[in-house]
C-alpha cells in the first residue's frame, strides 16, 4: 500500500494519527478545475508544504461530517470528549468558580492544563484572557469545516503555550450555495433546553469567494436541586442534616448574657421559635441540624450560555499566483451562574447587631450568622469578540523550484463585562445594623428619634428574622434589598496583535527527494486589563476581594524548519526523513528563549510507518501571572497543626509558637469543626501575582506506529507513546505547601504570612505565584479504524480510540524537605483509561451512528460514609482511599437524507441514562459528582436544509 496516495491518507484521518491537511493557495485555474496541487499542502505542526508531510506527527482530524454525527452543539464539548483530552477546565459544573475566566469553554490536552494547549483559528492564535485561557465558545459551530488536534509539543513552530499540543479550528471558505441548521434538545427531566439556529451563505466567482455564517445558540441552566446527586447537599444522597451549613437561612445569634460567644467551644447559636417574638430573648432555641442550610437548593448545576455570532470569509485572487484571504468574526457570549445567598458572619466583618438597634433582643452588641437566602448570588458574564485576520499568500518558481509565501496580520479584541448581585455592601450593612428606632408611624427607621436618617438613605435590617418570616427589617423587603445589595460591574479587555511573514519551499534535490525548508518571522503584542468593581477593590462587600490586573508585553520571533529526506525507495527504507525545527523568541519582559524539535519518519515497508519526535517547549508567564492584582478566595486545605488529620504534627514547637493549641481541631466555615479534610476556610485568603516569574519549560517525546495491512483493505491501526516533562511550572504557592514548610519542615521564613485567631484557626494567609511546579506524564494512544467492504445490508465503519495514562507525577516535598514526584493516576479526575468506540452504518439515505464513551475508575480520599478501599494508600499519602468503578456512556443518532436536499437526525447522548458514582471530592465540579460526566439522558433533533 502506498502512503502517498490521497485515498490512503484520507483513510487514516479518523484513526487519530495524522493528516491535518490545510489547502494551500491554489490558482484560479486550479479552483476552476477542482484540483489541488498535492505538492503544496500544509500540515498542522509544520510550516513546510508537501504531500509527504502529513504522517510525521500524531494528529487527529475531525471533519464536518464527523462533527455532524455527534450530539454536541459547540466546539468545546466535541474536544473535551476526545480520549486525549483532560478534565474540563472550569467546567459548567464549577458553579462556585469566580474571576475573569469563568463563563468560557476551554480544552485541556493530556491533563497538562488548558493554558498549555495552544488554540488556533485558521492557523492563527485565538484571543486569550489575561490568565492565558483561550475560549472556544467564541467559534461558531456552523463556521467549522474541520478541527485538527496535534498531540505533541510545537513551540518550535508556534511559540509559547504549545506544550501539550495544538488545536487548529479550520473554518469554511469557498462555500457556494446556502445551508440552514436547526438544533433542539433537552434532558429527559425536562430541563437544560438547548437550541441553536444557524445559516451559512456563500458565493464563488472566477477570482474570489465570499462565505457568511450566522449563528444563535442558547443553553438553559440546570439546577442542583433537580439532580439526584446534588439535591441533598455536599454529600449527595448520603447527606444528613448535619452535613449542611450551620450558617442557616433561619438566622442565629449568640447571647452574650449566657455564654462566652468569642470562644467557638462555648458559643451557643440560637434561632427564633416558630411564631416567636424576635425581641424576646426567651423566644429562641438552639439551632438544630435539621435547620442547617442546604445551599444546593439555590445553586445552578450547569451554567446557562447564550451566544450570537457572525463569521465572514472572503478570498480574492489578484493574479494566478497571489491571493487574499480574510477572516472576520464577531461573537457575543453571555453566561449565567447562580450560587446560594451569602453565608454572612458578623464576626468576620466586625458588624454585629448593635445594642442601639431596634431589633436587638438584649441591649448589647450580638454576633449573628445569617445566610442571605432571599438574594442568591448571580453572575452574568458577557464576552464580545472582534477578530480580523487578513493574509496575502502566493507562490513563485525560481531555478526550477516552487516557493510558497504569505504575509498576514491578526487583530483580536475580547471585551468582557461581568455583572454580579447578591453580595452585601459592608457600608450599607453597618448602617442597617446600627442605631435604629420605631418612629411615630410605627416604622423602623435608621438613626435615633433625635437624629433620624431618612428612609431613602438607610433601611434597618433585622438579621434574626428567619427566612420566610415577615416583619419589619425582613430581608424579603425589596427596598431593603436595594439598599443592601448593589449591582457590581467588572470590566476586562484583552488585545492580541500579530504580524507574520513565512516562506517555504525546497532548497535542493537530494537523492532521496527535495530538501524542504520553511522560515518565518512574527511580531506579537499582548495587552490586557481586568478591572473589578470598586467594592471588590476596596473589600467593602461580602464578595471576594480583587485588585485590578493590567499589563502588556511584546515579542519578536524567528524560526527555521528543515525536512531532510535521507533514504527513499530502498529495501526496508521506503522512506527515511529527518525533520528539524528551531524558534527563537525575544520577549520584552524576560528576554530570549530558543526551542527546537527533531522528528524522524521511517517507512520500512509500504504499509508500515514508524515515527518519533523530541520537542522542547515553553510557556511564557501571562499578564495575570505577572501583573495580576491581589484576589481573595475561600481555600480548601489541611492544617497539619490540627489533631486527627493526615500528617498531623499537632503540638510541636512550630504549631504552638504559631498559636495552635495542642488539642486544636481544624475549623471550617462558621468556625465549626471539619468532618473531613481538606476543609474549606470560613475566612478569605489572599493571593497575587509575581512580576519576576520565568517561563515554564518542557521536553516531550513521542514514538508511534501506523499500520495499514494490505491484506485487510480499509483497516488502519496506530499506536503512539508520549512523555512530557515540565519544569519551572507556574503554580500558586498553595496554602498546603506553606503550612507544610512552616509547621512540618520547620522553615520559619514561611510562617510570616500565616495569621491564627485566638482559637487557633487560620484567619488569614497571603501567597503568590512561583516557578515551583514540576510534572512528568506518560501514556499511549491506540487508534483502530476499519471501514468494512460495502455489503447488501449497508456500509459499516468502526472507529475505536483509546488513551492509556501510565504516569502522571507532580512535584511535592516529603517530610525531610526533599523534592519528590507524587503519582496521581486514578485520582483528581486523571483517568487511567479513556476509550471511545464509534460504529457507523449507512444504507442509501439512512444512517445510524453509535458511540460508547468509557472512563476507568477513580480514587479519592476516604471518608467515613464511603470508605470502600481502606487498605489502599496512594504513594506519598497516609490516608486510605475510596475507589469508584468505571463508567460507560452510550450515544445514538439516527439520520435520514430527505429527497429535498435536507438531513433530519434524531439522537440521544447517554441514551441509557447511566449515572456516574458519587465523588465526594467534587472533582471538576462544585458537587459530589465528576464535572465531565453526563448528568442525564439528553435528547436532541437536528435539521439541515441545503439549497
Amino acid at each position: 500500500m502506498n502512503f502517498r496516495t490521497p485515498a490512503v491518507r484520507l483513510g487514516l484521518l479518523p484513526a487519530g494519527i495524522a493528516l491535518a491537511l490545510v489547502p494551500s493557495f491554489a490558482s484560479a485555474q486550479e479552483a476552476a478545475s477542482g484540483t489541488t496541487d498535492l505538492d503544496r499542502i500544509s500540515v498542522t505542526g509544520s510550516r513546510i508544504r508537501g504531500a509527504n508531510m502529513e504522517t510525521q506527527q500524531p494528529i487527529l482530524t475531525m471533519t464536518r461530517e464527523t462533527l455532524e454525527k455527534q450530539g454536541f452543539s459547540n466546539v468545546a464539548d466535541v474536544l473535551n470528549n476526545l480520549t486525549s483530552a483532560g478534565s474540563p477546565a472550569i467546567s459548567r459544573s464549577d458553579s462556585l468558580s469566580s474571576g475573569e475566566n469563568v463563563g468560557g469553554y476551554y480544552v485541556d490536552i493530556r491533563n497538562l492544563g488548558a493554558q498549555r494547549t495552544l488554540v488556533l483559528m485558521n492557523g492563527k492564535r485565538l484571543g486569550a484572557t489575561t490568565g492565558g485561557y483561550q475560549d472556544l465558545s467564541q467559534i461558531p459551530m456552523s463556521a467549522v469545516e474541520r478541527i485538527e488536534v496535534l498531540k505533541d509539543g510545537a513551540s518550535s513552530i508556534y511559540g509559547s503555550d504549545a506544550i501539550a499540543g495544538v488545536v487548529n479550528v479550520i473554518t469554511r471558505k469557498n462555500f457556494d450555495g446556502g445551508e440552514v441548521n436547526v438544533y433542539f434538545g433537552q434532558y429527559d427531566q425536562g430541563d437544560g433546553e438547548n437550541q441553536q439556529y444557524s445559516m451559512t451563505l456563500g458565493a464563488t466567482g472566477e477570482r474570489g469567494s465570499l462565505t457568511l455564517s450566522a449563528e444563535y445558540s442558547k443553553q438553559d441552566p440546570v439546577w442542583a436541586k433537580d439532580r439526584w446527586y446534588s439535591r441533598d447537599g455536599g454529600r449527595g444522597p448520603n447527606s444528613v442534616a448535619a452535613d449542611g451549613s450551620p450558617i442557616s437561612q433561619y438566622g442565629s445569634w449568640c447571647n452574650p448574657l449566657q455564654v462566652n460567644c468569642a470562644d467557638s467551644k462555648t458559643a451557643v447559636w440560637q434561632t427564633l421559635n416558630q411564631g416567636g417574638n424576635p425581641n424576646n430573648p426567651n423566644d429562641y432555641h438552639t439551632l438544630t441540624a435539621e435547620e442547617y442550610a442546604n445551599s444546593n437548593e439555590q445553586m445552578s448545576l450547569l451554567t446557562g450560555i447564550e451566544r450570537k455570532s457572525l463569521y465572514i470569509n472572503g478570498t480574492y485572487d489578484f493574479t494566478d499566483t497571489i491571493s487574499l484571504n480574510t477572516d472576520v468574526l464577531y461573537n457575543e457570549r453571555n453566561t449565567f451562574q447562580q450560587i446560594a445567598g451569602y453565608p454572612y458572619q458578623s464576626s468576620s466583618f466586625g458588624t454585629p447587631l448593635t445594642a442601639e438597634s431596634a431589633f436587638n433582643p438584649v441591649g448589647q452588641n450580638v454576633d449573628f450568622r445569617r445566610r442571605l437566602w432571599e438574594v442568591p448570588r448571580t453572575t452574568d458574564s458577557q464576552l464580545k469578540t472582534l477578530r480580523f485576520a487578513p493574509t496575502i499568500s502566493g507562490y513563485f518558481e525560481l531555478a526550477g523550484k516552487s516557493f510558497d509565501w504569505d504575509v498576514g496580520a491578526l487583530w483580536n479584541r475580547n471585551e468582557s463585562i461581568k455583572t454580579q448581585r447578591g453580595d452585601m455592601s459592608l457600608i450599607a450593612s453597618e448602617q442597617a445594623l446600627g442605631a435604629s428606632f420605631i418612629n411615630a408611624q410605627g416604622v423602623a427607621q435608621c438613626g435615633t428619634a433625635a437624629n433620624p436618617i431618612a428612609l431613602g438613605d438607610c433601611r434597618p435590617w433585622n438579621p434574626l428574622l428567619p427566612y420566610g418570616v415577615a416583619g419589619q427589617g425582613s430581608l424579603a423587603d425589596p427596598e431593603l434589598q436595594d439598599f443592601l445589595f448593589p449591582t457590581y460591574t467588572t470590566r476586562g479587555v484583552t488585545k492580541t496583535t500579530s504580524f507574520t511573514a513565512n516562506l517555504s519551499g525546497s532548497i535542493v534535490t537530494l537523492p532521496a527527494g527535495d530538501l524542504g525548508f520553511a522560515v518565518g518571522v512574527e511580531h506579537r503584542k499582548e495587552e490586557g486589563s481586568y478591572v473589578p468593581d470598586a467594592f471588590a477593590q476596596s473589600g467593602m462587600s461580602t464578595g471576594l476581594g480583587q485588585k485590578p490586573t493590567q499589563g502588556e508585553y511584546d515579542l519578536n520571533e524567528v524560526y527555521l524548519e528543515l525536512n531532510v529526506p535521507i533514504l527513499a525507495d530502498m529495501a526496508f527504507a521506503k522512506e527515511l526523513t529527518l525533520n528539524l525545527a528551531s524558534r527563537y523568541s525575544d520577549y520584552s519582559n524576560f528576554g530570549g528563549t530558543t526551542n527546537s524539535k527533531f522528528g524522524l519518519t521511517w517507512r520500512p515497508i509500504d504499509e508500515l510507518l514508524v515515527r518519533g519526535t523530541y520537542a522542547e517547549g515553553f510557556r511564557a508567564p501571562t499578564i495575570a501571572d505577572l501583573y495580576g492584582g491581589l484576589s481573595s478566595s475561600f481555600e480548601r486545605y489541611t492544617d497539619p497543626c490540627a489533631v486527627g488529620v493526615s500528617g498531623s504534627v499537632a503540638g510541636n514547637a512550630a504549631c504552638l509558637a504559631g498559636g495552635a493549641p495542642a488539642d486544636y481541631v481544624q475549623l471550617g466555615q462558621g468556625n465549626v469543626p471539619c468532618s473531613t479534610t481538606p476543609c474549606q476556610s470560613g475566612d478569605q485568603f489572599i493571593s497575587g501575582a509575581n512580576p519576576n516569574l520565568a517561563p515554564e519549560t518542557s521536553k516531550s517525546k513521542t514514538v508511534g506506529l501506523v499500520w495499514s495491512p494490505r491484506w485487510v483493505q480499509g483497516l488502519d491501526i496506530s499506536l503512539d507513546w508520549y512523555r512530557y516533562e515540565i519544569s519551572n511550572m507556574i503554580i500558586d504557592d498553595s496554602v498546603d505547601r506553606i503550612l507544610r514548610d512552616c509547621y512540618v519542615l520547620g522553615d520559619s521564613s514561611r510562617c510570616g504570612s500565616v495569621t491564627r485567631a485566638a482559637d487557633g484557626h487560620i484567619s488569614a494567609i497571603t501567597y503568590g505565584t512561583a516557578n515551583l511546579g514540576k510534572m512528568d506524564t506518560e501514556g499511549y494512544d491506540l487508534g483502530i479504524k476499519y471501514r468494512l467492504p460495502e455489503l447488501a445490508i449497508g456500509q459499516f465503519a468502526i472507529d475505536w480510540q483509546t488513551s492509556y495514562l501510565s504516569k502522571y507525577d507532580e512535584a511535592a516535598q516529603n517530610a525531610a524537605g526533599d523534592d519528590i514526584m507524587i503519582g496521581r493516576v486514578g485520582q483528581d479526575a486523571l483517568f487511567r483509561v479513556r476509550s471511545n468506540l464509534g460504529v457507523n452504518w449507512s444504507l442509501g439515505s439512512f444512517g445510524v451512528n453509535y458511540t460508547a464513551r468509557y472512563y476507568s475508575g477513580l480514587n479519592e480520599p476516604c471518608i467515613a460514609i464511603g470508605c470502600t478501599d481502606p487498605d489502599r494508600i496512594a504513594y506519598g499519602e497516609t490516608a486510605p482511599l475510596r475507589k469508584t468503578g468505571s463508567n460507560t456512556f452510550h450515544d445514538l443518532q439516527v439520520s435520514w437524507k430527505a429527497p429535498w436536499d435536507a438531513t433530519i437526525a434524531l439522537g440521544a447522548n447517554n441514551v441509557f441514562d447511566h449515572k456516574g458514582p458519587l465523588m465526594y471530592s467534587q472533582q471538576n465540579s462544585s458537587f459530589a459528582y465528576y464535572g465531565g460526566f453526563d448528568i442525564g439522558r439528553f435528547l436532541y433533533m437536528k435539521y439541515t436544509q441545503k439549497f
